[in-house]
């Protein structure tokens, strides 16, 4: 069964495999201890530090494994902040970053910090300019992604950290998506990773913090990874990440250029092979595997059990798809359609003709999944006219509903007027303006209602 889900972990590398057994009977040890045992978890923690830091670009002093890539997040974010408290509370994040730098900046807000949270383009990309004028004298920390979870989209990270670098800010970069293939550029501060994204084993991020960086340690501590990440090391699961990120580093170059034309075999075709579809993501500055489209009138969830049942494995960002009920937090920011979103991203190794099975079988997905909802059991949503508008009742009905029925009833009206849509569906703040810019109708903005929002769309073809 084709796993087209590696970027929320990639299959354990074989290297990783080899290193984490092989290291089972040598690193169980406390590295802390003189004795024999001791030094030999000692060696091979010091070994896995040193592979770790060439891999990232950095002294092996300046680099601690944590628990996890959030747990380094967290410890990365807190520590900046409070190491320069005196320079001010201020936080910089992006809109697109993942939820473990949102929830860090939401508990520095909740506890008096300030945070400006900087915009993205419809690619998901910062505009450089936009850190520098977020920049103020009480700037604390600034936050940039290297690249997006969700979307593939790389950011900027050399000109915002020369913007912050030159303000004296320092740039904490959440380098997940990216490290397993290629370094970081640019002169940041800080900087975390997860080796689960590499093909490493789970339960091991790490956390770099620059010479010079004011860091101070939130929480209680001890004497073990600078003082950084208290508790025991997992050294054999240390040991493989740093082997697999090793050894992926390897491979990345022309694994990165077999995927990349993989992905753009997808971007290209899926358009063409389902009608009503939007790629989304930079089409050029994106990481080689993954590759994001969401279709016009498909529940996410429903879509991604259709295409288990046919043997393969995808995420998605749609609403659909979670317990809130509301588009993934990147989407959202991008401004783009949610409904019906699929995140294909591929792990190395992944053959051609997997991806062609994929592209085979979606189109026959997607229409089972539009026939369903085409005549939802419940009956299509009430249609009345206001004063020469068309007034569509969606409220109570879920994504992509509303946004189905305003397809239907668009064409009810000539051309100049306008359909009023009804919806209490978070997702419809973003899929009936993301429908309006596909169909090249006007968006003309919502509305207090008695019953939930109204969202007007004026027709102009």
């Amino acid at each position: 069964m084709p796993y087209f889900d590696a970027a929320s972990a990639a299959p354990l590398h074989a290297v990783a495999r080899q290193a984490l057994l092989a290291s089972l009977d040598e690193g169980w040890a406390d590295p802390a201890r003189l004795y024999r045992e001791g030094r030999r978890a000692r060696l091979l923690l010091d070994a896995a530090r040193e592979a770790a830091a060439e891999a990232v670009g950095c002294r092996p002093d300046e680099l601690s494994f944590t628990p996890s890539g959030t747990r380094a997040v967290h410890l990365g974010v807190a520590g900046a902040l409070a190491g320069r408290r005196r320079s001010g509370r201020h936080l910089i994040v992006s809109a697109v970053e993942h939820s473990s730098v949102l929830h860090s900046a939401e508990a520095h807000e909740a506890a008096g910090g300030t945070v400006t949270r900087v915009a993205v383009d419809r690619t998901g990309r910062v505009d450089p300019s936009a850190y520098t004028a977020a920049l103020r004298p009480d700037t604390a920390l600034a936050c940039l992604q290297s690249a997006n979870h969700e979307v593939g989209t790389e950011q900027p990270v050399a000109e915002v950290a020369g913007a912050c670098r030159a303000a004296g800010v320092p740039l904490l970069v959440d380098a997940a998506q990216s490290l397993g293939w290629g370094p970081v550029e640019g002169d940041w501060s800080l900087l975390t990773a997860s080796a689960h994204k590499w093909g490493g084993p789970s339960g091991v991020g790490l956390l770099v913090v620059r010479k010079g960086v004011r860091f101070a340690p939130q929480g209680p501590v001890d004497e073990r990874e600078s003082g950084r990440s208290a508790g025991f090391e997992n050294i054999p699961a240390i040991v493989a990440a740093a082997a697999s990120l090793r050894a992926v580093r390897a491979e990345a170059a022309e694994e990165a250029r077999r995927l990349r034309e993989l992905t753009e075999r997808i971007r290209a075709r899926v358009p063409a092979l389902v009608p009503d579809v939007e790629v989304v993501g930079d089409p050029e500055r994106r990481l080689p595997g993954i590759v994001t489209f969401s279709c016009l009138y498909v529940d996410g969830e429903t879509l991604l059990h259709e295409l288990d049942r046919a043997g393969f494995s995808v995420s998605s960002g749609s609403s659909c798809t979670s317990s809130t009920l509301t588009p993934s937090h990147v989407l959202r920011a991008m401004g783009v359609l949610s409904e019906g979103n699929v995140r294909v991203s591929l792990p190395p190794g992944t053959p051609a003709e997997d991806v062609e099975r994929f592209l085979g079988v979606l189109p026959e997905a997607v229409a089972a999944v539009r026939e369903k909802l085409g005549a939802p059991a419940a009956g299509p949503a009430a249609a009345v006219r206001e004063d020469d508008v068309l007034v569509v009742d969606a409220v109570g009905r879920r994504c992509p509903i509303p946004v189905i029925e305003l397809a239907k009833a668009i064409g009810e009206v000539p051309v100049g007027s306008t359909v009023r849509v009804l919806a209490d569906d978070e997702a419809a703040r973003l899929d009936i303006p993301a429908w309006c810019e596909m169909r090249g109708q006007e968006y003309a903005g919502e509305e207090p209602a008695d019953r939930g929002r109204a969202y007007l769309v004026r027709r102009l073809s």
